[in-house]
């Protein structure tokens, strides 16, 4: 009977909280946004020791936490996630947002006209979308009365929780 004779390779020893080997490189921050909007996911989170980092695509975003001297700033994570966006000074708007997270529909059938477009003057108690959520149609409505200057969410495109919808210029 013969036996095969396998290599063994050494492990690597195991980092001890507060070394070198805990922290991410600014090109390998970079791949992991790649693979990250690759495969389309809405939040990521990476922690190793002391060192963590918090990617999210959409809502409002928060701040990536390095330890002192991990050579990566929290400003090196946020600027490939763009800028964030501005309004004109002086147009006041009111943003309608997701009260939960579904699927976002404009119109109530897909054949049927939007609830309201941009340039609609509505009154508060204004029906403006619909939201399904575990096979719920939850309607939403303006909490202001005003005109529809901008709306944010695409048709059939699925929303979170706190997520802007429409801008109403009150």
């Amino acid at each position: 009977m013969a036996m095969k004779k396998t290599e063994r390779r050494p492990r690597a020893a195991a980092a001890a909280p507060g070394e070198a080997g805990e922290s991410m490189s600014l090109d390998e921050i970079k791949e992991l946004i790649e693979l990250v909007a690759a495969k389309q996911f809405t939040e990521f989170e990476l922690s190793r020791g002391d060192f963590r980092l918090r990617l999210q695509r959409g809502g409002a975003p928060r701040p990536a936490v390095a330890p002192a001297g991990a050579g990566v700033s929290a400003d090196a994570v946020t600027e490939e996630q763009g800028p964030p966006p501005t309004e004109a000074p002086d147009e006041a708007l009111h943003y309608i947002t997701s009260p939960i997270v579904g699927t976002f529909f404009r119109a109530p059938s897909p054949t049927a006209e939007p609830f309201v477009t941009i340039g609609d003057e509505i009154e508060a108690g204004a029906k403006l979308c619909i939201i399904e959520a575990m096979k719920l149609m939850n309607e939403i409505t303006s909490e202001v009365g005003g005109t529809v200057a901008k709306v944010f969410a695409e048709n059939g495109q699925p929303v979170e929780y706190g997520q802007r919808l429409f801008g109403i210029k009150v």
